[in-house]
């Protein structure tokens, strides 16, 4: 693993007011080169050759220089690497960024500075980590069954590596989860040698809030062990599995698929902000514990809410979501905070401006 040292070793030749916001161009870098545009930096897009000109289209969110690459994995490349250091690039993560290069490779081989602890790939691409770390916040999580035998009512089993949730399904008894998993194999969907978790099913509604804490900035909310928490959006995420169902639900079983293919905005009842704002404080207070510096920037919240239990959290995503590309100019949530439209994008390039003015930006950096 690449030492955060050897990290800040290599920020520190960068020109500080010079410095370039760089992203792959897919899941919300629209948003983040808007954002960083708005705050006065200069922004790198890394592109595949056919996405290029659909990305530079967009007047007002297309970066302003563009590196065009045949595989995001050649982002890895000792040169390419070479020429975004030359550009004083400071990466900001999402999804599509890890999914494409890598969390392994982004741990053992990307010397580009990056927004954000990359020890948080560590801790939430695991299941049983993200467990710990939900266990060690003393958030309520869903239950987790070691056998099939187990299962005695509704639950929820989740392929590992599965993308998107392709393949997950529902069971309710021993057999049932067999015969499901057998239908699994036969589909291709996963080999023999595949693993899987069984968890609680958890009845509700869906709820996704999206959380900025400042390391710059100190404590605002009572636990909180570092760092300033903002909540600047909610979304809920339209999965395949609940457009079938409303179509075809006599057959929703041949649709194994909770891929995420869009997102809608949504705020929750006032008074249930109280109880998402002590989650965060709790899991981000356990990051920090676990593994400081813990959590910089943006991070999400992946809630379920039901009368009966409240909120449970089922994961954890420590990165831009892209839930908030519903709001780039600005949440219901981020008003409160901001006199001007704060988008998540805009909010990462401003924490950056601000670590760069006090002196501080090594802070947000691993």
């Amino acid at each position: 693993m690449i030492s955060r040292e050897e990290l800040l070793r290599i920020l520190f030749e960068y020109r500080e007011q010079d410095i370039r916001i760089a992203t792959i161009c897919s899941h919300s870098s629209l948003q983040i080169f808007h954002g960083a545009r708005l705050e006065g930096f200069g922004t790198i897009g890394i592109a595949l050759r056919r996405n290029r000109p659909y990305y530079e289209s967009f007047l007002r969110a297309s970066p302003e220089t563009m590196l065009e690459v045949e595989s995001y994995r050649d982002i890895l490349r000792k040169e390419f690497q070479e020429k975004l250091l030359s550009e004083n690039a400071l990466i900001i993560p999402h999804g599509s960024f890890v999914e494409y290069v890598g969390a392994e490779n982004i741990l053992e081989r990307l010397r580009v500075p990056m927004l954000g602890n990359r020890l948080t790939l560590y801790w939430e691409g695991d299941r049983e980590r993200q467990r710990r770390w939900l266990r060690e916040a003393g958030v309520r999580a869903p239950r987790r069954y070691a056998s099939p035998d187990e299962i005695c009512c509704p639950v929820m089993v989740k392929l590992h590596g599965a993308k998107g949730g392709r393949g997950y399904f529902r069971a309710s008894s021993p057999s049932e989860f067999r015969k499901k998993l057998e239908e699994l194999k036969m589909r291709g969907y996963m080999s023999g040698e595949s693993s899987y978790i069984i968890e609680e099913f958890i009845p509700g509604v869906r709820f996704y809030p999206h959380f900025f804490l400042s390391p710059l900035e100190k404590p605002n909310l009572p636990g909180l062990e570092h760092g300033r928490l903002e909540l600047l959006g909610m979304d809920r995420r339209l999965e395949i599995i609940d457009e079938v169902y409303r179509g075809l639900p006599e057959v929703i079983e041949d649709y194994l698929d909770y891929t995420v293919a869009g997102n809608t905005p949504v705020i929750v009842r006032e008074k249930f902000i109280v109880d998402l704002l002590e989650a965060a404080v709790k899991i981000a207070s356990a990051a920090w514990r676990l593994f400081s510096p813990g959590l910089i920037g943006p991070f999400c919240l992946e809630t379920i809410y039901h009368p009966k239990y409240g909120f449970t959290v089922f994961e954890v995503s420590a990165r831009i979501v892209a839930g908030t590309n519903l709001y780039p100019m600005g949440s219901p949530y981020s008003s409160y905070y901001y006199d001007e439209p704060m988008s998540m994008g805009r909010r990462i390039a401003r924490e950056v401006r601000n670590a760069i003015k006090l002196g501080r930006l090594s802070e947000l950096i691993y």
